[in-house]
C-alpha cells in the first residue's frame, strides 16, 4: 500500500540501528497499569455476575458485548477529533481519566444494572483514548519500527493483564474470597496510569501544526482510504466474530470444575503467552516487510491458531485443556493484534490515522458485540461446546478471506 503522506526524514531509520522512542515505552507503561487494574476486576467479574448477582451467561455476553461496542463507536469520533486537533495526548488522557473514575463503581455494585453502567462508562473512556493513542504511536515511531512499537505496547499492556489476575488470586486468598475488596484495590493502579500519561508522554512535534488550515474530516475524506485498507478492516471484522469476549474463557473454566478463586489463572496463562509473543512477532514483521510472507502471512497464521484454540476449548473436559486452549488464544492475540494495528497505520494517510483507527475499532467492536451476544445465546441454548465451535467456524472463514484478499492486495 502506498503511503500518501510524506514521513519525516527520521522516519526511515533502520530497525537494526534505531531505538523505540521513550514515548512508546511510556504509553506501554500506562497500558500496563490500566490493564492491571482492569484485569483485577474482569478476571472475577463474570463469575461475580453469575454466582453473586445471579446473572445468566446470555446476560454476561450482552454486558460484555455492549460495553465493547460502546468503546468502538466512541473511537471513531475521538480518532477523527484527534486528526482535526492534532492533540492526541489530551484525548488519551481524558479517556484514561474517565476509566479510572469508574473503577469504584464495581465494588459498590449491587445489581447487574450497576455493573452494566460501570462497564459502559469505562468503555466510553476506552473509546476516547484508543484511536488517539494508537495514532500517537504511529506519529512518534519511524515506519520501519512500527511493528516492534505496537508489539511492545501490546506486550506491556498484556503484562498488566497477567499481573491483574495474579494479584486478584493473591488477594482472594488473603481476604477469604472477598471479591469486593479486590475490586477496591484495583482502583489504585488505574490512577497511577493517568499520572504516568500526564507526566511521561508528549504529542509528536508538529502534530498540531497547520491543523486549522485543513478541512475538518468528513465522509468525503473516506475516499482517501485505499481499497486495501477496507479489505483489511473486513477481514479483521470477520475474525472478531470468532474472538468473542474472554469472559467465556472464564465461564468455561468454571464449567469444567475449576474453583472460583482459581478461575483467574485462565487469564494469567492466556496473557503470559500473549505478552511473550507480541513483541517478537511485531519485530519479525518489520524485518519481513513486504516479502512473500510479510505481515499478512503472519496474520494468517494467527487466525489459524485461533481455530485450534476454539477447537480445544470446545472439547475440553477438564481444567488442563481449558488452560491449553487459553494459551493458544493468547498466542493468537500476540500474532494478530499488534500486526493489525501496524497494518492500519501503514495503510492510512498520516493526517487521517486517528480516523483510520476509529473506523477499524468501530467495525471490529460491532462484530465483538454480535459475537458476544451470539456466544451467550449458544451457551444458554445449546451448550459451551457450540459457542467455541461457532468461533472456530468464523476463524476458518477469516483465514480463507485473508488468503483471497492477499492475492489482490499487498497485505
Amino acid at each position: 500500500m502506498d503511503q500518501r503522506i510524506t514521513e519525516s526524514p527520521t522516519a526511515e531509520a533502520s530497525p537494526a540501528k534505531a531505538r523505540l522512542p521513550p514515548g512508546v515505552w511510556a504509553l506501554g507503561l500506562v497500558s500496563l497499569c490500566m490493564d492491571l487494574s482492569s484485569e483485577m476486576i474482569h478476571s472475577l467479574l463474570p463469575v461475580f455476575l453469575v454466582t453473586v448477582l445471579g446473572v445468566s451467561a446470555l446476560s454476561v455476553g450482552i454486558i460484555e458485548g455492549v460495553g465493547e461496542a460502546t468503546a468502538s463507536i466512541v473511537k471513531i469520533f475521538s480518532g477523527t477529533l484527534s486528526d482535526r486537533l492534532g492533540k492526541r495526548k489530551a484525548l488519551a488522557l481524558a479517556g484514561y481519566g474517565l476509566a479510572a473514575l469508574t473503577k469504584p463503581m464495581f465494588p459498590l455494585a449491587g445489581s447487574a444494572a450497576t455493573v452494566l453502567a460501570a462497564r459502559l462508562i469505562d468503555r466510553v473512556g476506552k473509546g476516547i483514548r484508543g484511536a488517539p493513542r494508537d495514532a500517537l504511536v504511529a506519529d512518534i515511531t519511524p515506519p520501519g519500527l512500527r511493528g516492534a512499537a505496537y508489539g511492545l505496547r501490546q506486550a506491556l499492556d498484556t503484562i498488566g493483564a497477567v499481573l491483574g489476575p495474579l494479584v486478584a488470586i493473591l488477594l482472594m486468598a488473603l481476604t477469604a474470597g472477598d471479591v469486593r475488596m479486590v475490586f477496591w484495590v484495583a482502583v489504585v493502579p488505574a490512577f497511577v496510569a493517568v499520572a504516568v500519561l500526564a507526566l511521561g508522554v508528549r504529542d509528536a512535534p508538529g502534530t498540531a501544526a497547520n491543523r486549522p488550515q485543513r478541512p475538518a474530516p468528513s465522509l468525503r475524506g473516506l475516499s482517501r482510504f485505499e481499497r486495501g485498507f477496507w479489505a483489511l478492516v473486513a477481514v479483521a471484522t470477520v475474525m472478531t466474530l470468532a474472538r468473542f469476549s474472554e469472559a467465556f474463557l472464564l465461564l468455561r473454566a468454571q464449567d469444567v470444575g475449576m474453583g472460583i478463586a482459581w478461575v483467574p489463572v485462565v487469564l494469567v496463562v492466556m496473557n503470559v503467552v500473549y505478552a511473550l509473543s507480541s513483541y517478537p512477532v511485531g519485530a519479525l514483521s518489520d524485518h519481513l516487510g513486504g516479502g512473500r510472507i510479510g505481515r499478512g502471512g503472519l496474520l494468517m497464521a494467527g487466525f489459524a491458531v485461533l481455530v485450534a484454540s476454539d477447537l480445544v476449548l470446545a472439547f475440553a473436559a477438564g481444567p488442563v485443556l481449558v488452560l491449553a486452549g487459553a494459551g493458544l488464544w493468547g498466542l493468537h492475540m500476540g500474532m494478530t493484534q499488534g500486526l493489525l494495528a501496524a497494518m492500519v497505520a501503514d495503510a492510512a494517510p498520516a493526517d487521517l490515522r486517528g480516523t483510520a483507527f476509529g473506523l477499524f475499532h468501530l467495525m471490529t467492536g460491532v462484530a465483538l458485540l454480535v459475537a458476544s451476544v451470539l456466544a451467550g445465546a449458544l451457551w444458554a441454548t445449546v451448550g459451551p461446546a457450540a459457542t467455541f465451535l461457532a468461533g472456530a467456524g468464523f476463524s476458518a472463514v477469516a483465514v480463507v478471506g485473508l488468503l483471497a484478499i492477499r492475492r489482490r492486495f499487498p497485505l
